[in-house]
C-alpha cells in the first residue's frame, strides 16, 4: 500500500522560506510521477510542480515559477519542494500525490495516491 507523508510545513514571514519533505513507500515499481498540491481555505486544490520520475521532466505552476523547486531522491524515496520567497498568498496546506501514469501532470484528478498534507502559513 502506498503511503506519502508531508513533512516541513510551518509559519514563516513574507519573503521567508520553507522546504518541504515527502516520503513515500510501497509505491508501485514503475510509478510515473510525484507532484505538490495545494489547497486554500475556500479555494480548490492546486497543481504546484510535478516531477516524472523516468527523465526528471518538471512542470511548475506559474503561480510558483522561480520560487519553488521540486526535486526526488530516489535513493531515499523522498521528494522535496523547496519555496523561496513566500508571500501570503502561498498560505494553504500543501500535500503531495502520486501518480502511475502520464497526461495533464497537474491535474488532481489524475494521481492516485495522496498524503496527508502539511500546513503552509505565511504571515507576518
Amino acid at each position: 500500500q502506498v503511503q506519502l507523508v508531508e513533512s516541513g510545513g510551518g509559519l514563516v514571514q513574507p519573503g521567508g522560506s520553507l522546504r518541504l519533505s515527502c516520503a513515500a513507500s510501497g509505491f508501485p515499481q514503475g510509478y510515473y510521477g510525484i507532484g505538490w498540491f495545494r489547497q486554500a481555505p475556500g479555494k480548490e486544490r492546486e497543481g504546484v510542480a510535478c516531477i516524472v520520475r523516468h527523465d526528471g521532466y518538471i512542470t511548475y505552476a506559474n503561480s510558483v515559477k522561480g520560487r519553488f523547486t521540486i526535486s526526488l531522491d530516489n535513493a531515499a524515496n523522498t521528494v522535496y519542494l523547496q519555496m523561496d520567497s513566500l508571500n501570503p498568498e502561498d498560505t494553504a496546506v500543501y500535500y503531495c500525490a502520486m501518480r502511475e501514469y502520464s497526461g495533464m501532470l497537474l491535474r488532481a484528478a489524475e494521481f492516485q495516491h495522496w498524503g496527508q498534507g502539511t500546513q503552509v502559513t505565511v504571515s507576518s
